[in-house]
């Protein structure tokens, strides 16, 4: 059952009261990500978020984490572009203890000054780590590819240069602007009293004061055709291109899960018979969706031998055009809205999932879809809305593309999957990304 309120402060609050669990999730979510920032301060958010576990005038770091995990729960965050989340999962019985804890870190943290120059250096070794991977890397340079000078393009962890720059000045002005009650959602999931909890919610949170409120705005967001690449010396060659998806809460979304789950969500996905198991060019392949507010991707990855490389991109081409020209089969159509319906079923059963879910819900849109809802909406998916989908995504072909690897041809590589991309090209940007 759900239930949504909003406190005297703005603070916004969904529960979802789950009966038979001995467990609660319970998470704060704030509209903050690195989208948010701008070019001089790119990683602040996430430096915060890490910040925000180093101590309070009543707990120390060591203390913060233990009180939750002595309890067997567990306490932890992320940051992504357009958001930032910070939660706990525990026995239900833990719920003041739950509460307590995220709202004394978020409120009360210190931001010692010595503490913020030694997480300078955690952070600096997370982006180093992240630059030795490949994944991490052709994931961040995809972004600028596809987004250019956009916020949406900037890493989420920023540059060694920035973190260095960071001072306790900049950081509590930055949590003064962007950390406010109205644009934050406290999302709880699982076993509860309800007049227990606002009780607790109110108690912990209610005092939670901003100057201004924050709503954040983004400017329109085109995305580019582009490419780039970065040298690693490895032995498999990285790629991931970019189509054109659709903004999160569009109306056609879950058109785009069914024939994103068809195109290459999974084993017996067209990519992965075709690329990997008919003709053995790659270990790893799939496609997935990056909605975000104003615009969305439909990225695919592969995981290939260097020398497979235009093969693979000839063969994803040809297959992306086939899909685009020739659709789905009604068949196809049923037979995938029992498959998307079963992994949103099989999603439910976690009580963090469906916390996060209806806190990005609630956050972003203002508003839940019931499970009865959800379940009508891919019922309702019509041949209308697969060619909607069809001719704004497919049809235009691959926009972007990123590569990372060593002695590869990349504008051979270019001429093959971006051939076509000019003739939707909104951003007048020529230029080519060599890192």
């Amino acid at each position: 059952m759900y239930n949504t309120y909003t406190l005297k402060n703005g603070l916004r609050v969904v529960t979802e009261k789950i009966e038979h669990l001995k467990s609660i999730s319970v998470g704060v979510m704030v509209q903050n990500g690195s989208r948010n920032e701008n070019a001089e301060v790119n990683g602040i958010s996430h430096f915060i978020e890490h910040m925000f576990f180093k101590g309070t005038d009543r707990r120390t770091s060591k203390e913060v984490m233990e009180q939750i995990e002595n309890v067997g729960g567990q306490i932890n965050a992320f940051t992504s572009k357009e958001a930032t989340c910070y939660y706990i999962k525990a026995l239900n019985t833990h719920l003041d203890l739950s509460l307590d804890v995220l709202s004394d870190i978020m409120l009360n943290a210190k931001f010692d000054p010595d503490e913020i120059e030694k997480e300078k250096g955690v952070v600096i070794e997370e982006i180093n780590m992240s630059e030795d991977s490949p994944e991490d890397v052709l994931d961040d340079i995809h972004s600028k590819s596809a987004f250019g000078d956009e916020a949406l393009g900037f890493p989420i962890l920023g540059t060694i240069p920035l973190v260095k720059s960071f001072t306790r000045e900049k950081i509590l002005d930055f949590i003064s602007e962007k950390y406010t009650p109205y644009n934050s959602v406290i999302s709880v999931c699982g076993k509860f009293d309800d007049k227990e909890l606002e009780d607790l919610i109110n108690k912990y949170f209610g005092a939670w004061e901003s100057k201004d409120q924050y709503k954040p705005e983004y400017k329109e967001t085109s995305i580019q055709v582009n490419s780039a690449n970065a040298k690693k010396e490895i032995e498999q060659l990285h790629i991931s291109l970019g189509l054109e998806g659709l903004p999160y809460g569009h109306e056609k979304n879950y058109a785009l899960v069914l024939l994103n789950n068809i195109f290459g969500g999974g084993a017996s996905s067209i990519l992965f018979q075709k690329v990997r198991e008919e003709l053995g060019l790659c270990y790893s392949i799939a496609s997935y969706l990056q909605p975000f507010q104003d615009v969305g991707t439909l990225n695919i990855y592969a995981g290939l031998n260097r020398n497979y490389g235009e093969k693979a991109l000839e063969v994803i081409d040809k297959e992306i055009t086939l899909f685009g020209k020739n659709g789905i089969t009604d068949k196809q159509l049923e037979i995938n809205k029992e498959k998307i319906k079963a992994n949103y079923i099989l999603g439910l059963e976690s009580t963090s999932s469906r916390m996060f879910s209806n806190a990005k819900a609630y956050l972003f849109r203002n508003k839940l879809k019931t499970q009865e809802e959800v379940i009508k909406k891919i019922d309702d998916i019509s041949k209308d809305d697969i060619q909607y989908v069809l001719d704004r995504c497919f049809k235009k072909g691959v926009l972007n593309a990123a590569y990372v690897g060593q002695d590869v041809e990349y504008k051979k590589l270019d001429s093959i999957i971006l051939k076509n991309a000019k003739a939707y090209d909104n951003s007048n940007n020529d230029s080519k990304l060599n890192l």
